[in-house]
């Protein structure tokens, strides 16, 4: 038997593959619909356990019994993205709660932000915002959330990931504990110069203060000169301490909106070795809000069988069964829970559209701590 004979034999085993495929999906429908009528949950994890066990069981290898047995998951994963579907199209599940709305405020919102005058974080939040914002600053994170939680801020502007350096590990780690929300991003090209008082001199420099992930940044300039470094929470801070100070001897590496803010000149810019050096920021309220345009999606969650070969992929099923692009996925570890993760995943879309609510519905069933951290228009 030649090889165009073994592949038409399997031609013809497809075929029939598809037919009972086709067979089964029409009985999933009426499975639905029966789960509808009786109220029933579309995951039955003990009765998929049992499923996968006894269809192994009819297998003649190992081989074939491990193969078998991811078939079979795939099978079911997709029995059950079928079920939410039409659970949706019935609107058996209910609305996602969140409003869509035609903007976020009027002028006489009020922003909080990180830092101190001149940070970087404010120039974005003028940039999203406007010049004459409503606006004031605290010295952590922390103290931002705290802000738009207890309503003496109506938003925050928080650095979520820099191009460079990566993210902000803290950020991600207060969306879950606080129930604030992402409703929007600014995206700031990061220019570090160095700054000195006015008439200063790079020759007559000793010192330079700036934020480590700064100083990380300017390395390469900085590796030319034999200038003490030292590391302050942030930029701004950097840039007030030198202006406050009055001494020659003394430079901040800022960004030039922190020079203009506290008087300083420019001495040398860019001193970043990376010419497309960007920040996103995130812009959050204490609501469950989304701008009708939005386009990105955010959400966190944790594996309820973190350990077991292909839990990922299964959750991230839904993404790619729905059509939809994801854009971003990183890892936290769960504080308390040695070697377990949370995940937190960036995709394409708008709550309001059916394939989202599809997706963002079956996740939320077959994941545990599942959050919606938010729907907001991306900045390219």
């Amino acid at each position: 038997m030649d090889l165009g004979d073994l592949r038409t034999q399997i031609d013809a085993v497809d075929e029939q593959i598809v037919d009972l495929y086709e067979r089964r999906m029409d009985i999933c429908r009426q499975v639905a619909e029966v789960k509808i009528e009786t109220g029933k949950k579309v995951f039955d994890r003990d009765r998929e356990k049992e499923k996968i066990a006894k269809v192994k069981s009819l297998t003649h290898t190992d081989f074939n019994k491990t193969g078998i047995g991811e078939l079979f998951e795939q099978i079911m994963s997709m029995s059950r993205k079928l079920q939410y579907q039409l659970l949706t199209e019935k609107g058996t599940i209910g609305r996602l709660p969140f409003i869509g709305v035609d903007s976020l405020g009027d002028d006489r919102v009020r922003v909080v932000f990180q830092g101190a005058e001149g940070a970087y974080s404010q120039a974005a939040m003028h940039q999203y915002f406007g010049d004459a914002v409503n606006s004031f600053h605290v010295d952590t994170f922390r103290d931002a959330c705290c802000a738009i939680e207890e309503g003496s801020a109506d938003f925050a502007v928080l650095p979520i990931e820099n191009s460079t350096a990566g993210i902000v590990n803290e950020i991600y780690d207060l969306l879950v504990e606080f129930e604030n929300y992402i409703v929007g991003e600014q995206i700031i090209k990061i220019e570090h110069c160095l700054l000195g008082v006015p008439g200063g001199r790079i020759e007559d420099i000793r010192t330079v203060y700036s934020h480590p992930q700064s100083l990380m940044q300017s390395a390469r300039f900085l590796s030319e000169h034999d200038w003490k470094q030292i590391s302050l929470p942030n930029n701004a801070f950097a840039a007030r301490k030198v202006a406050e100070e009055k001494d020659p001897s003394q430079a901040a590496i800022a960004g030039e909106y922190a020079g203009r803010v506290y008087g300083l000149e420019v001495l040398k810019k860019p001193v970043n070795q990376s010419d497309t050096n960007s920040t996103r920021f995130i812009i959050i309220r204490h609501k469950k809000e989304y701008v009708k345009g939005a386009d990105g999606i955010s959400i966190s969650f944790e594996l309820a069988n973190a350990h077991k070969t292909g839990s990922l992929y299964h959750a991230l099923g839904f993404i790619i069964y729905n059509s939809l692009n994801m854009t971003k996925i990183e890892s936290r570890p769960i504080q308390g829970d040695k070697w377990r993760y949370r995940f937190f995943i960036d995709f394409d879309g708008n709550i309001g559209e059916a394939p989202v609510q599809d997706a963002l519905r079956g996740m939320a069933q077959e994941t545990i701590n599942f959050k919606i951290l938010g729907n907001y228009i991306q900045v390219e």
